[in-house]
């Protein structure tokens, strides 16, 4: 029998140690976050589990104040970062099963690192900034992209369309919010 070599190029090996680069930055956002709301008295965070399942990234309850959270979290070192519609849709089906909470919401999480990248390979200094927008329960979802100063818009077949989400204040202390 034989074996087969298969040689990877140096761009292929680059690709992938960006893609795990990427990988890890957000497990690293979501960690985060959810060690945030486990520091807190009422409030207990979990990370669902990887983006092929069709979960939230974190699911935040707090019994003792009917409250429950779906976030999808994005974090990435350019000017724009972008939620899909079906994980927004998603958080918004978690949202509607747990009736029991009097406060349901979903909420995208969206940091940009301190390194903002200017080419392959090159970033620049610049602020951390991190902000948390409420996804309204009346909006359908729709693509959704945050800049580095916090507004919103949608993505509708590639073009930009006027979206206003709230700023939504965390029941955690971050220095970094906006």
């Amino acid at each position: 029998m034989k074996t087969k070599t298969i040689l990877l190029s140096k761009t292929s090996l680059k690709n992938k140690k960006i893609a795990r680069t990427r990988r890890q930055r957000g497990y690293q956002w979501e960690d985060t976050l959810v060690k945030r709301f486990n520091a807190l008295n009422s409030w207990k965070g979990f990370r669902l589990g990887s983006p092929s399942v069709a979960l939230p990234d974190i699911l935040a309850v707090s019994n003792e104040k009917s409250m429950l959270f779906t976030i999808e979290a994005k974090s990435g070192t350019g000017t724009t970062l972008q939620v899909p519609f079906d994980q927004i849709q998603r958080c918004m089906k978690w949202v509607d099963t747990f009736e029991l909470y009097k406060n349901r919401q979903v909420i995208l999480a969206f940091k940009f690192s301190s390194k903002k990248r200017i080419h392959t390979g090159g970033y620049e200094r610049r602020q951390l900034r991190e902000f948390y927008k409420v996804w309204p329960k009346k909006h359908t979802p729709i693509d959704c992209v945050c800049t580095y100063d916090g507004k919103t818009y949608a993505l509708e077949n590639g073009k930009k369309k006027k979206l206003t989400l709230k700023e939504y204040k965390m029941p955690f202390k971050s220095k970094h919010t906006h």
